[in-house]
């Protein structure tokens, strides 16, 4: 692959088109993603998440940054362990995608700041947040080691971050699971948002996302220190978490 291209599900774009057809899945799913998530996983979603939660190391009054949190999921589980003195920012790059977010967190009585910005730019200062979380975001990115040292940037001394990713299942498992993505997911896409399109891209741009031991890597040269990872579902899913010191 060349240095101006880079993948969009199994294609090659060029890399300044990757971010507008991105969007363009994002604005078509939002208004049925939570639905999607839910049966696509069989709610195993919500699981993965509330792991993460957990392994977050967040506390009473954290700063916690959650990028591409689309519809606010971890965002409302970060607000409610962060408490009234803590701070937790909402960010997507989809204006679509965060508005659903940002109104879900308002309905439940949590004016959390919802920032529009992009990964591999933040626009915050450096040593800024206790805790930085990227949940199945990390995939769509173009330049995903940029976006990996902008959320070390960002972290204080002492913070983590936290990337909740599809990656490689357990090999005896990868046939009926590729069964699975690519011929019932698009199907139920179809039925349920009626587009079958983006739900194919989200399953190619899974099988292109770099595998645990990679990713782990890429954190690495990104600065982040002490870097592990959780299989979860069978390797279907995995939790990296890294630390800035």
């Amino acid at each position: 692959m060349s240095d101006n291209t880079t993948h969009f599900g199994f294609q090659k774009v060029p890399e300044s088109e990757k971010a507008r057809k991105v969007a363009d899945v994002f604005d078509s799913v939002a208004s049925r993603y939570d639905v999607m998530n839910d049966l696509m996983s069989a709610g195993l979603h919500r699981v993965w998440k509330a792991f993460t939660i957990a392994q977050s190391g967040v506390r009473q009054g954290s700063r916690v940054l959650d990028i591409a949190g689309g519809t606010g999921d971890l965002s409302l589980a970060f607000v409610k362990k962060v408490g009234p003195g803590g701070l937790v920012v909402h960010t997507d790059i989809n204006n679509a995608m965060l508005t659903r977010g940002r109104d879900r967190l308002l309905d439940k009585g949590h004016p959390t700041p919802a920032v529009q910005c992009d990964a591999e730019f933040i626009p915050f200062p450096d040593d800024s947040f206790d805790c930085v979380s990227v949940a199945f975001g990390l995939r769509n990115m173009t330049h995903k080691e940029q976006a990996l040292a902008e959320m070390r940037r960002v972290l204080k001394p002492g913070g983590r971050l936290l990337v909740l990713e599809f990656s490689r299942i357990w090999k005896p498992l990868a046939p009926l699971y590729d069964f699975y993505s690519f011929n019932v997911i698009p199907r139920v896409g179809q039925l349920v948002a009626q587009d079958s399109a983006s739900y194919q891209y989200l399953a190619e741009s899974i099988r292109m996302h770099p595998d645990q031991e990679t990713l782990k890597q890429m954190m690495e040269a990104s600065g982040l220190e002490r870097v592990e990872y959780f299989n979860l579902s069978l390797g279907i899913v995995a939790l990296h978490r890294g630390y800035k010191f």
